[in-house]
């Protein structure tokens, strides 16, 4: 069984100084596991490693595809590990690194939770339903027979809670009782599974600068210029925390400041989301960032 290293945690711990030095000590890759980093055009916003971030180190998963076109959690799990299996090839041990918990599940176990199963006749009422009574109606829906699910995701993300609800009306089996049993099936890979963590305070603090820092980078230029494309704010990449509320900046709808203050408040709670994700994972050894000395604790485990 190969091995395979994960560097996860909510946003802001910093995950990618911490990945792209252990992949320097060990000379290996970086295989991305962000579901809005695929998508080329959004770098500000998504907090994407630069070129001079990466130092040297090859990275994958990153502008994979357009903002207009559909990427789902088949397509990434497919292109991830065709990425993990050329690193091994090249006698490296793959490290992925990431928040998007889905996503890192898909690939690091024998994941069975596909696009394949559905009711597309389900899903377009319960997008009639979305688009007329909203995000929180169906959430609370979905709440009523999976509230662990409903806890991490949020409102405005219309295709997972549409997801998570037809999953259990044409399986029975909720989609948090899938990723259990999914979790609890024989990993694919001897698994080194590290998750970076700080303060909940400090922690937040780091998330407000950060929406700070994006701001002043360009944040508004870049959403922009992604209008100016014609990608629709409908589209699953403008749905992303950062690029709807500045869309709504925009179009008038509320102030600059409004629409910073929005973005911070949305990216403390779903770095709270991910944490709960996280947390139900056994496999997962975790590192208080703010201890110091964090590639020490990953090779103090005889994991480099």
């Amino acid at each position: 069984m190969n091995d395979l290293i994960v560097i996860a945690g909510p946003t802001a711990t910093g995950k990618t100084g911490t990945a792209v030095q252990l992949a320097k000590l060990m000379d290996t890759e970086i295989v991305s596991a962000d579901s809005m980093q695929v998508y080329k055009f959004m770098d500000i916003g998504t907090a994407k490693v630069t070129e001079e971030e990466m130092q040297g180190v090859p990275h994958h998963m990153l502008d994979v595809i357009s903002p207009m076109e559909n990427y789902n959690l088949n397509d990434y799990s497919c292109d991830a590990n065709r990425c993990i299996d050329e690193i091994i090839k090249k006698g490296k041990t793959p490290i992925i690194c990431g928040g998007t918990g889905l996503y890192i599940n898909s690939v690091i176990y024998n994941f069975n939770l596909t696009e394949a199963t559905g009711d597309p006749k389900l899903r377009e009422e319960l997008t009639g339903i979305y688009e007329k009574q909203g995000g929180e109606y169906l959430l609370s829906e979905l709440r009523k027979f999976d509230p662990e699910t409903a806890d991490r995701l949020h409102p405005n993300n219309s295709r997972r809670v549409i997801r998570a609800i037809e999953m259990y009306k044409t399986s029975g089996i909720t989609m948090s009782e899938q990723i259990r049993i999914t979790n609890e099936s024989k990993n694919k890979y001897n698994l080194k599974f590290f998750c970076l963590n700080m303060d909940r305070k400090r922690l937040y603090d780091r998330i407000d600068k950060r929406v700070d820092i994006m701001v002043k980078n360009g944040l508004v230029g870049e959403v922009e210029r992604l209008m100016e494309m014609g990608i629709s704010k409908n589209s699953t990449a403008m749905q992303a925390i950062g690029y709807k509320e500045i869309i709504k900046y925009k179009e008038a709808e509320i102030s600059l400041d409004e629409a910073i203050g929005t973005i911070k408040m949305e990216s403390r709670r779903y770095a709270k989301r991910q944490l709960t994700w996280f947390r139900r994972d056994k496999n997962i050894k975790w590192i208080d960032v703010e201890e110091g000395n964090i590639l020490h604790k990953i090779e103090g485990n005889n994991y480099g």
